[in-house]
């Protein structure tokens, strides 16, 4: 009696289901190989991880779009994917999930949510702790993408920061180290040729945050100095009432420039 009674406590129940879920959609989702099973990491900060308002299309199950949870067990990926904070909301993630999903039906696809709100690009260094969220960023990518990479393929990066460092002396210095965070994600994930792709920080932080602009040159520069690296346009997407993190359906947009950019290169 003893064990029905702690079966049926209402969180056992939920893992049960989500267990259950996410064995049936993998069973079903096509062809199961790992070679078909198509990863891709998501780090930078807030509007990365997501702070929009859900709504029942962010809680909707895609049969084929998987993230990495909490736990490091893949789920049916609904929003909130990203568990950095408890603010976390809607991002671009599982819109592109989503997007990349419809354009290829033979294949899964598989999230990797690493992102860290408030976090500097110096923060995205191995060994290096980021308070706020009581965690070692790059560190936890790497090992998340790895436990990821068991499953499937890593097929692409999405990068989406730069809000925190619109200062000066940061500003100047962004370039330089976002080459070399690339370059160090391509060695300790032994991926060299996996397309790395970043986005704008939105027109809007510009208002309050001149430097912005200066991130956004560095984004477009990066492209010409380092191979498979593509910048996505943030032009005509709007923000919360806080004029820093993107609107649930600006941020649903974002995702989908991003699989655009993944669909060419593929």
């Amino acid at each position: 009696m003893k064990f029905y009674k702690i079966l049926l406590k209402s969180e056992t129940v939920a893992k049960f289901v989500i267990l259950l879920t996410t064995f049936i959609l993998l069973s079903c989702s096509g062809n199961s190989s790992k070679e078909n099973f198509h990863l891709y990491l998501l780090i930078g900060q807030s509007n990365m991880a997501g702070r929009g308002k859900i709504s029942e299309q962010d809680t909707t199950v895609s049969p084929r779009v998987f993230t990495l949870n909490k736990e490091d067990k893949w789920v049916p990926a609904v929003d909130p994917i990203h568990f950095d904070k408890d603010i976390a909301g809607v991002g671009p993630g599982l819109s592109f999930g989503k997007a990349m999903a419809e354009q290829n039906p033979s294949v899964r696809i598989g999230l990797i949510p690493c992102a860290a709100g408030g976090s500097s690009i110096d923060v995205w260094k191995k060994g290096e702790y980021f308070s706020q969220t009581n965690s070692k960023p790059y560190d936890e990518a790497i090992r998340r993408t790895k436990i990821a990479m068991k499953d499937g393929v890593l097929k692409g990066i999405l990068w989406h920061q730069g809000e925190s460092d619109c200062k000066e002396g940061l500003a100047v210095q962004y370039k330089e180290k976002l080459i070399k965070l690339i370059k160090n994600l391509h060695k300790d994930l032994g991926t060299p040729e996996v397309p790395f792709v970043m986005a704008e920080l939105g027109e809007f932080y510009a208002a309050n945050h001149p430097l912005s602009n200066e991130i956004n040159k560095a984004l477009h520069d990066v492209t010409e100095e380092v191979k498979n690296t593509v910048c996505v346009s943030a032009k005509g997407l709007s923000a919360k009432s806080d004029s820093t993190h993107f609107t649930a359906s600006s941020a649903r947009e974002l995702g989908k420039r991003y699989a655009e950019v993944f669909l060419k290169l593929n």
